[in-house]
This record gives structure tokens, C-alpha cells and sequence, in this order.
């Protein structure tokens, strides 16, 4: 636009009325976030030039789409851009991308995060999943100094699943419950096959990492501990039989406390509080959205995990480029 024009429009600005002018703010609201959106995604390959066909590193600019820079290998001859290979490949509406992040900030439900982008609670869904597949990979590795571990329980979840609807449908026999209603609770007290085990170990410095476990077992458990505990760490653990019998394989200082006898603290330094304090956050953060299918367990203890670490200090535009990978 030229400087002439630009001026009558903005002197045509007070003829507007109110709601053209909200239709103006929408709409530059929208374009000033697909920029910013665009400049995530380009950024990426600018970052890691690499083919992600046969990751050559010769390539060179093959023309833009809806604002994405596209490339050519030289190598396998193969065109791509930013997005390829990503989560995120394929999806619609990057107007909305920078918003739906903050959604996911924010901790919000799907039809809340629907009504906040102006999209089908379904859509929002399936975003989020796809969103939340590389923070759910994003876990702490290296721990120091003293590190707590417990496990906790989540009930066992078909929600979404159509399972109970097909053998209906094709006079099958049902399962052997009947669907449950917004979670439900467990038939029978204690451990079962009902409740999902949950790993979760975190050390005095923040860094965590979570495992959903097929069995409270000792392969499980020695799976999700050992590439993380070593000589420089010391593991306060309940007194669950597997911890004293790993510790003793693997020549780990692991110090147990007998919470049946209702010891909870040892030499004021040693006890398991700050995971139990985790879990408590985790499940009353998991509260409002009223159940979650056990096959998404791991995306929501990535969410909460990344909520956890980022903090205030959390932006859409992390959120972007983390979904980005």
C-alpha cells in the first residue's frame, strides 16, 4: 500500500463503525499471528538445513506455499518444507496455531480451547494429541544428588473407544465390565488389573521423568531407572520390595522408608514428599477433564511435565516450536 493510501485509510478509520472495527481488529489480530507463526516454522529448517527424506544437507529454496518456504534436495530430488515429517504436518488453520498454544498453557478443556479458536471441540482433540506427542518425549535425564521415586495409580480408562458400541452393534459378548460413566471408580480396593501403574521420579532440582508401567514389577521399574540413576545420586524410595532388590543389583545408594510404620521423614533430608506432592498436583490437575483414556495417559503426564518445568516462563511460541520437534 502505498503512503497516500495509507493515510486515507486510516482517516476512513473513524467512519467505521463498531463492529466493522472489531471485524478489522480480528482480522489483523489474525494475520500478525500467522506471521509470527510462519517465522516459527521457517526458522526451523534455517536451523537444521537438513533433507528429512535421506537427511542430506544440500538443498536449495523451491518456491514458497501459503507463506511456508519449500526446498529440493539435491540429493534424493525430493521437495519439502519446514513441516514435513513434524506433528503438525498437515494441519489447517495456522492463523489459530499461536492461540491454540496458549490453550494448552493455559490447561484448558476442549471445548473451552474450541471456543477460544473459533474450532470444532473434535478438531481441538485431535490437535492436542498431535501437539502433546513431542512434549510427552521430553523427559529429565540428568538427575543429581538426592532423587525420589513412587509410583501412583490412575483407573484404567476405554474412554473414546468403541468397543462396547461394536459388539452391540454386531450382537458380540461385551466386555467383561460395563463401560463406566465420566472415570467411575475401581470395582475393588487396592491393586488390580483396573489401575494403570505410573512411575514418577523426580530429584531436589525440578528434573522429572514419568513411565506408564505395564506391571509393578521389577523389569519395569529397573527399565525406567537405571539410564538415570548413577554414582553421584542417592534414591529415597517407599518400602516396596523392588527398590531394595535393585539397589542391591545395581550398587546404588538407595535410602527406604517404612511408611507402613508411618516413617515419612529420616534425618529431616531424606523422604519421598516432593513426588507425592507431584502426584497431588498431577491428579487434581487431571480432574477437569472429568477421565482421560489410558492410551493418552502418556500426553497428559508430558503436558503436566512441561507445565511443571516452564512454569510463568512458558510461551505459545515454545509450545510451537517444541510440537515442531
Amino acid at each position: 500500500m502505498q503512503q497516500k493510501e495509507f493515510k486515507r485509510f486510516i482517516e476512513e478509520v473513524d467512519e467505521l463503525t463498531s463492529a466493522q472495527r472489531k471485524k478489522v481488529l480480528i482480522l489483523l489480530t489474525k494475520k500478525t499471528a500467522l506471521e509470527n507463526t510462519l517465522d516459527i516454522i521457517n526458522s526451523r529448517v534455517a536451523e537444521k538445513p537438513k533433507c528429512p527424506h535421506c537427511d542430506c544437507d544440500c538443498l536449495r529454496k523451491w518456491g514458497k506455499s501459503k507463506g511456508v518456504q519449500r526446498f529440493k534436495c539435491s540429493g534424493c530430488k525430493k521437495t519439502f518444507n519446514a513441516l514435513t515429517g513434524t506433528a503438525l504436518a498437515g494441519l489447517w488453520h495456522r492463523e489459530t496455531w499461536t492461540n491454540f498454544a496458549q490453550t494448552i498453557k493455559d490447561g484448558l478443556s476442549v471445548r473451552k480451547a474450541a471456543e477460544s479458536c473459533g474450532a470444532h471441540f473434535t478438531t481441538m482433540f485431535r490437535w492436542r494429541h498431535r501437539w502433546l506427542s513431542r512434549p510427552s518425549e521430553h523427559k529429565g535425564s540428568a538427575f543429581h544428588g538426592i532423587v525420589e521415586a513412587d509410583e501412583t495409580f490412575f483407573l484404567e480408562s476405554q474412554k473414546g473407544s468403541r468397543t462396547w458400541a461394536k459388539a452391540k452393534r454386531q450382537k458380540e459378548p461385551m466386555p467383561s465390565r460395563k463401560p463406566r460413566k465420566r472415570g467411575g471408580a475401581a470395582s475393588k480396593r487396592g491393586l488390580s488389573k483396573e489401575q494403570i501403574p505410573v512411575l514418577i521420579v523426580v530429584d531436589r532440582h525440578g528434573t522429572t521423568t514419568d513411565s506408564v508401567l505395564p506391571a509393578v514389577s521389577k523389569e519395569a521399574i529397573k527399565a525406567v531407572l537405571k539410564p538415570i540413576i548413577t554414582k553421584d545420586t542417592l534414591l529415597c524410595t517407599d518400602g516396596l520390595k523392588i527398590y531394595r532388590t535393585l539397589a542391591k543389583e545395581e550398587g546404588f545408594a538407595h535410602q527406604p522408608l517404612n511408611m507402613s510404620a508411618g516413617t515419612r521423614v529420616k534425618e529431616r533430608v531424606f523422604h519421598i514428599q516432593t513426588v507425592n506432592g507431584y502426584h497431588s498436583r498431577l491428579k487434581q490437575w487431571l480432574g477437569r477433564f472429568n477421565g482421560i483414556a489410558t492410551k493418552n495417559l502418556p500426553n497428559y503426564l508430558g503436558w503436566r511435565r512441561l507445565l511443571e518445568n516452564q512454569g510463568d516462563k512458558l510461551k505459545p511460541s515454545t509450545i510451537l516450536a517444541m510440537a515442531l520437534g
